[in-house]
């Protein structure tokens, strides 16, 4: 495919993307090329976008975000062979050396030298192809959508946390934040036991669509307080991100409960200490996940998961400008997908 190019959407920088004729990439002998289907849109995507960095990621050089991409084998390199031509497949936009400590002991999200599709330097899938490792292309039921087997990567964010928080049948779970994250950590914990999931956002339409997926509990923070709510949870899945909303979800979390971070937001969190200690609450982050795939592909495919539901909006590979900045002018925006053949 020497010569062949493609159409890329790139981050000039802050505030500029500009559609680009590029290259198309050639896989190495264990990759796999795939023609992108869906993409969905990421906060993480929109920070590089308005602010050029998230922490110590800087981008330095033009870039090509989003990393929440499906699509179709449609080449390989000269030693995969897991994967035939035609293949519809959802990717994991991160591939590890396999071979550092963390690798070995399973926990490769934590690999020192990850690739991650649309972290600098490395491309993402705004583009019309990409390449990646076979190992990390997961087939997907025909059943399943190229907009849901494209959010397999959101809501494999819900798995992991789910999986760290220990949720199981008769947990009371508490999410807070119902963004596409924290609506997906909804349904995960429900479909992984939990009896009673309440979710708190300032988002009226997203708590409408909180409810339609499963809650037991919807709170409008703006209105009432969590504190008065008399529900008290086991696990607490914070996916808002807002430092001052940690503090006062941690506060009503019971004895022994388990405590998720799953949403960035600031660097220094308020940390009700002597709650957390006489308590014993365990506290923990997250950071993406690790062998989730096959666990979120069966979700979505079984119903116990719907992802589609989330899409809000479709835009082609030259509106990716529009799709980062829907959710500012759009407040019933859920889920922004890109479609690069579009």
């Amino acid at each position: 495919m020497a010569g062949h190019t493609m159409r890329a959407a790139v981050l000039q920088g802050i505030g500029k993307i500009t559609l680009e004729e590029r290259p198309r990439p050639e896989p190495g002998p264990r990759d796999v090329l795939v023609r992108v289907a869906s993409v969905g849109t990421c906060g993480s995507d929109v920070h590089y976008y308005e602010h050029g960095r998230i922490g110590d990621f800087v981008v330095e050089a033009p870039l090509v975000l989003g990393h929440e991409p499906s699509g179709t084998v449609a080449g390989a390199g000269s030693e995969a062979g897991r994967h035939r031509t035609g293949l519809r497949v959802s990717l994991e936009p991160g591939v590890p050396d396999f071979t550092c400590p963390h690798c070995r002991a399973g926990r490769y999200n934590l690999c020192p030298r990850m690739r991650f599709f649309g972290t600098p330097p490395i491309d993402g899938a705004f583009c019309e192809y990409v390449v990646v490792h076979e190992e990390f292309a997961h087939p997907v039921p025909d059943t399943l959508s190229d907009d849901a087997a494209a959010l397999i990567e959101p809501l494999s964010v819900g798995v992991w946390a789910c999986r760290k928080a220990r949720v199981g049948p008769g947990t009371r779970v508490l999410v807070t934040g119902a963004g596409p994250v924290g609506l997906l950590c909804l349904q995960t914990a429900l479909a992984f036991g939990a009896t009673d999931v309440m979710i708190t956002d300032v988002n009226p339409v997203r708590l409408g669509l909180a409810r339609d997926l499963g809650a037991s509990v919807t709170l409008d923070v703006r209105e009432d307080r969590l504190a008065d709510a008399a529900f008290g949870p086991d696990v607490l899945l914070e996916c808002s991100g807002h430092p001052a909303v940690v503090g006062e979800a941690v506060r009503v979390v019971g004895r022994a409960g388990r405590v998720v971070l799953v949403g960035m937001g600031g660097d220094e969190i308020p940390l009700p200490l002597s709650h957390v200690q006489t308590r014993e609450i365990e506290v923990t982050g997250t950071f993406r996940y690790a062998n989730t795939w096959p666990a979120a592909i069966a979700l979505a495919a079984s119903g116990r998961v719907q992802l589609d539901p989330l899409v809000t909006g479709h835009y082609g590979l030259a509106e990716v400008e529009q799709a980062l900045t829907a959710g500012a002018r759009d407040p019933g925006l859920v889920k922004a997908v890109v479609r690069p053949g579009e």
